[in-house]
C-alpha cells in the first residue's frame, strides 16, 4: 500500500506588539522557527498580524481614532522591504512556508494600506502576496480595496496553498477561483474571535463557520490562524478606542470540513497532520471546479491586472532584483491577464 502523502500544518496564535512593525516582527521571526522547530510545513498568522488588526476603526470616531490611524500606517510595512526580508531569512532558517497578514503600505502614496496576506516560501523568497478584495465595513476606514493579481495558488512539495483574509471567505467568488486552481492546503486568516451567539443574538464573524463551509466546498485543508488581542496588549495611548478583545480560538479543518485542532485564548502553536490522500478523497467526491462543475452553464474569470488608475501595483522586475521574489511559474507577476478559470463554474 502507498505510503500517505502527510505534512504538518501550524496555525500561529499570538498578539503581535501593537503599533510597533519592528517589535512585531522580531516576535514573528521568533514564532517561525518555533513552527518550524515543531516540524511545521506551513505555519499561517492571522489578518493583518503585523503590525495587528485596526481594532480602533469599530469604535466611534473621534480624533483619537485618526491619531491611532496615522500611527498604523506610519507601522505599515513595504512589500519588499527590511521586515519582509526578515521574515524570509526567518522561514528559510526555520525551513517553514508562511502565510502572515501584514498591513501594506502603498508605496506611492504612504497614505493607504492594505490588508494583505503575504506567502513565503523555505526559500527565503515571497512566493505570492494577496490584498484583500474588499474591506469590511469599518476597515475601510483605514485599508483600500485589493485586486485579483495575487489571486492564485502556489505549488509547494507538500501541496497546492492557498490563502484569503477574513470574509473574502463570505465572498464565495473568491474561494471559487482557489478551487479552480486546486488548492489543497489553505490559510484562512482571521482578527480572533469565535463567539457563540444567544438567543436572538446576532453574530456575524463566524471564523469557523467559514472556514468549515471553505474547507467542505474546495475539499482542502483550512489552518484558521486568529489573532490575539486583549486589553493589556494595548498600549495606554490607545486603550480608550478598544471595542471588544480579539480572542483567538484557531483551528485546523480537514477537506471534509471537520474540525481536527482547535486553540484555546493563549498564545500558542496549534499543530495538525494533513494527509493528501484525504484531499483526493475528497475531491473525488465533489470537485466543484472539476466533474462537479456545470462549464456549460456559467462561465467565469478573474481579472488579475492590478486596479486601474492607482497607483501602489506589485513590482516584480524591482522585487526580483532586490532578492524577495521566487521566480517561476509560482511567482506573483501582478501585470499578468489571466483567468483562474475560464469557462468554469461561478
Amino acid at each position: 500500500m502507498t505510503k500517505p502523502d502527510v505534512f504538518r500544518m501550524a496555525a500561529v496564535q499570538a498578539a503581535p506588539v501593537l503599533f510597533d512593525k519592528t517589535a512585531s516582527t522580531e516576535k514573528a521571526v521568533s514564532l517561525i522557527r518555533d513552527a518550524g522547530a515543531k516540524g511545521a510545513d506551513i505555519a499561517v498568522f492571522g489578518e493583518t498580524w503585523l503590525p495587528g488588526y485596526p481594532f480602533w476603526v469599530e469604535g466611534t470616531i473621534t480624533d483619537l481614532t485618526w491619531e491611532a490611524s496615522a500611527a498604523y500606517l506610519e507601522n505599515a510595512i513595504d512589500v519588499p522591504g527590511p521586515e519582509t526580508g526578515a521574515l524570509c531569512a526567518a522561514a528559510k532558517a526555520g525551513g517553514v512556508d508562511v502565510v502572515i497578514g501584514v498591513a501594506e503600505k502603498d508605496p506611492f502614496t504612504e497614505g493607504s494600506a492594505y490588508c494583505t496576506a503575504l506567502m513565503i516560501g523555505r526559500e527565503g523568497k515571497i512566493l505570492n502576496r494577496h490584498r484583500k478584495l474588499k474591506p469590511t465595513h469599518a476597515e475601510r476606514i483605514i485599508w483600500g480595496d485589493g485586486d485579483g493579481a495575487g489571486l492564485r495558488t502556489v505549488a509547494r512539495p507538500y501541496g497546492r496553498i492557498s490563502a484569503l483574509n477574513c470574509w473574502e471567505h463570505q465572498m464565495m467568488l473568491p474561494g471559487y477561483a482557489l478551487a479552480a486552481q486546486g488548492t489543497q492546503v489553505h490559510a484562512a486568516l482571521w482578527p480572533g474571535w469565535e463567539k457563540t451567539p444567544g438567543p436572538g443574538e446576532y453574530c456575524w464573524a463566524r471564523q469557523h463557520l467559514l472556514s468549515r463551509a471553505f474547507a467542505s466546498q474546495a475539499a482542502s485543508y483550512v489552518i484558521c490562524a486568529a489573532g490575539l488581542r486583549f486589553e493589556k496588549d494595548i498600549p495606554e495611548r490607545w486603550r480608550p478606542l478598544g471595542v471588544w478583545e480579539h480572542t483567538g480560538q484557531s483551528a485546523i479543518i480537514d477537506p471534509r470540513g471537520e474540525i481536527i485542532a482547535t486553540a484555546d485564548t493563549e498564545e500558542t502553536i496549534l499543530i495538525a497532520e494533513g494527509s493528501l490522500d484525504i484531499v483526493r478523497a475528497a475531491k473525488a467526491a465533489c470537485d466543484i471546479a472539476g466533474h462537479y462543475s456545470r462549464p456549460d452553464v456559467f462561465d467565469f474569470t478573474v481579472d488579475r491586472r492590478p486596479s486601474p488608475g492607482r497607483a501602489g501595483f506589485f513590482d516584480v522586475e524591482t522585487a526580483q532584483a532586490a532578492g524577495d521574489v521566487a521566480t517561476g511559474e509560482t511567482s506573483s507577476d501582478a501585470s499578468s491577464e489571466s483567468s483562474a478559470a475560464p469557462k468554469r463554474d461561478s
